[in-house]
């Protein structure tokens, strides 16, 4: 009987990312799957050479701490390696408590759910509130994590331009006033670096009878009072329904939490699929999160020369000419406009020491293709100015006209 799958697959490497990939790795140029032997901090280890860091989300550089990495290894002490289990049954550690209430104060919420992945909470939280009468809204830049989510729940998704209020209310307008309505959207948008347009948003949701979800995984520990995220930044903790983060960002750690009223965390208990059938965060991940928010909490000075950093760093990237995307956070996207170009420049950086991330097409359009820039607390500013040095130089080497596009833009502006 033939494969039907294999031949399916088969078919599918005519596909525009496919081809991208397979010339990629023709010329040398495949960026992806990078093998890292060794993290320090800024710096990693690739094929045994030393190269410096912008493509990490350990926004706070606390991956290599040493209050962190002491908590990791306390907890398989007490606890073991895994908890064989799910949080509904067997899987739940009095740390996973103690990480729960720290999280809903951290936040400023009644009550906090951990997950054992980002990704997971999005996928469950999403699909089990909402059903087939129900509007799930979403901004077309939203992780694909919420996207999946959207997918699996029965209710009717819409999706509105990016940071659009306008195009947001169009879509609100036209739904039932009894109808419920959730808007999904992401704090800090992970590959642009601009916050949501929260208080704009917010009166919408009051305006059409709405309820609010915020991702805040690029948020946490990057904005907001003490960290508290993208709410807190804006001071509207209390508009906000729900507010989800990730471990794998500023909490150095792996996993996810959601935070919200009693109520909504007691309903999302037992009725997440993807917490009830999956086995629960380890206890050396658990730890590790707590660690990180003691520290947060004790040095509010790696927030701020995080922000000193991302000030200089946009500053030298700016005065350089290079084409900048909305940012205003860590994350800095520098536009190359061209898939192979995108790759060549990442390939060349790695060459050079610097360690980068691309992001192309389908993730991106064809001609919005970028480097994704990551600022941390810990880099220093010689690092920075390497970087953008090293930037600079390969942009010219390889013949990358978007620098001097940028700063033809400016002299007319």
């Amino acid at each position: 009987m033939e494969n039907l799958l294999r031949k399916k697959i088969i078919s599918h490497e005519s596909s525009a990312i496919n081809q991208a990939v397979e010339r990629a790795q023709a010329q040398g140029t495949y960026p992806y799957f990078r093998s890292i032997e060794c993290v320090l901090d800024t710096e990693v280890i690739i094929g045994g050479k030393r190269m410096l860091m912008f493509g990490s989300n350990a926004y706070l550089g606390l991956t290599n701490h040493p209050r962190v990495k002491e908590a990791a290894a306390r907890a398989i002490e007490v606890y073991g390696t895994g908890c064989a289990g799910s949080r509904f049954l067997n899987g739940t550690l009095d740390i996973h408590q103690e990480l729960e209430h720290r999280l809903a104060q951290f936040i400023g919420k009644e009550a906090a759910l951990v997950f054992s992945t980002g990704f997971q909470v999005n996928l469950g939280v999403i699909s089990c509130l909402t059903g087939r009468n129900d509007y799930i809204l979403l901004d077309e830049y939203d992780h694909a994590s919420i996207i999946d989510g959207s997918r699996l729940s029965f209710s009717k998704v819409l999706k509105y331009k990016h940071n659009d209020m306008h195009d947001l209310e169009k879509k609100l307008r036209r739904l039932p006033s009894d109808a419920v309505k959730l808007l999904v959207v992401d704090g800090v948008f992970s590959m642009e670096g601009d916050i949501v347009k929260l208080p704009e948003l917010t009166a919408l949701a009051v305006r059409y009878g709405a309820n609010i979800m915020v991702d805040d995984a690029h948020g946490l520990g990057v904005i907001g009072e003490g960290g508290a995220g993208t709410a807190s930044h804006f001071g509207l903790t209390d508009q906000v329904d729900l507010i989800m983060g990730t471990f794998s960002k500023s909490l150095a750690s792996l996993g996810g939490f959601i935070a919200g009223d009693q109520v909504l965390i007691d309903y999302i208990k037992h009725h997440a699929r993807s917490i009830i059938f999956s086995a629960s965060m380890t206890p050396a991940s658990v730890a590790s999160a707590l660690a990180a928010l003691d520290v947060i909490e004790s040095e509010p000075e790696r927030m701020e020369q995080l922000w000193a950093n991302t000030r200089y760093a946009t500053s030298l990237l700016s005065e350089a000419g290079f084409e900048l995307g909305p940012t205003q956070t860590p994350i800095i996207p520098i536009y190359v406009r061209d898939n192979d170009q995108t790759f060549q420049v990442t390939k060349l950086l790695q060459d050079w020491g610097i360690f980068v991330n691309p992001v192309v097409a389908p993730a991106v359009p064809a001609n919005a293709t970028l480097l994704r820039l990551s600022i941390m607390a810990t880099h220093t500013f010689s690092q920075i100015e390497e970087a953008v040095s090293k930037l600079s130089t390969a942009f010219d080497f390889i013949g990358i006209n978007t620098k001097k596009a940028a700063y033809d833009a400016s002299i007319t502006s």
